[in-house]
């Protein structure tokens, strides 16, 4: 994957405000961790609809990272769940994994 996660967005939404955007990605870094294992908890036990559910919350803050080949993983994955297609895992998890990896530095 050649995307990198990034702030752009997240400081276009601040316009400015430094503490706006420090509450922002606090926010995201609770709820990041939040629904990650609930995506991972349902995947796991094979819930796929609950499974997609979870994709849908988490696509948008991939999105809000400037990930837009990434965004578009989660879309296809949401929708390949629906139908039990598990075949973008793989993919999905690395577009989470550099996530966290760029939220640890924040």
């Amino acid at each position: 994957m050649k995307e990198t996660p990034n702030l752009k967005y997240i400081k276009e939404l601040s316009a400015g405000s430094e503490d706006f955007k420090q509450k922002l990605i606090a926010i995201i870094k609770r709820e990041f961790s939040e629904e990650k294992n609930e995506f991972l908890k349902n995947y796991n036990v094979m819930a796929y609809l609950k499974t997609a559910e979870n994709v849908h919350k988490i696509k948008h803050k991939i999105g809000m990272f400037g990930f837009e080949e990434g965004y578009q993983i989660a879309m296809d994955f949401e929708e390949g769940l629906k139908v039990k297609d598990t075949s973008l895992y793989s993919k999905f998890i690395l577009i989470l994994e550099s996530i966290e990896r760029f939220l640890k530095t924040l």
